[in-house]
């Protein structure tokens, strides 16, 4: 059995010097009430024969309701707690947080009634000065963050 892959856009942008990270935060009842430690760069699984670059700004599309495009910093793969590698790629950007536009899962809702629900992927996004996103961010994704201050530190 191969382990899952995932590709994913960590959109940044930087407001008065501050470098800021886009997160998005999962949908459904799960995640309700979780915060700290439960966001993500917005990602998705990987598709056989599919470029991962472009799998990475579908997924972005298909989470936020916007279409990404500009110049790509590749970025490490992370390997997850869970087994997963997450192909992530930065890039500059600017998005409004308050008009993303998930698309929809359905799962079994309330566990064992038999009842299907739907629900957003995700639920919402918002803009985080590094210390924060690093507070919010999945742990196993934390080294993005770090690589993406380094890549940017060195250019001019």
């Amino acid at each position: 059995m191969t382990k899952k892959i995932s590709a994913g856009i960590v959109l940044y942008r930087i407001r008065s010097d501050v470098l800021e990270v886009f997160l998005v935060h999962p949908g459904g009842p799960f995640w309700a009430k979780k915060d700290a430690g439960a966001w993500s760069i917005p990602k998705g699984e990987f598709e056989e024969g599919v470029d991962l670059l472009e799998t990475a700004k579908r997924e972005f599309h298909e989470e936020t309701g916007t279409l990404i495009d500009g110049a790509f910093i590749e970025l490490t793969p992370l390997r997850q707690p869970s087994g997963k590698l997450i192909y992530g790629w930065a890039v500059n950007g600017d998005i409004d947080a308050s008009s993303i536009k998930s698309n929809m899962f359905s799962m079994e809702w309330p566990p064992r009634s038999g009842k299907q629900q739907a629900f957003p992927e995700v639920d919402r996004g918002e803009w985080f000065a590094v210390p924060q996103a690093r507070q919010k961010l999945l742990s196993g994704q934390h080294r993005f963050l770090d690589e993406l201050q380094k890549k940017l530190a060195r250019r001019p």
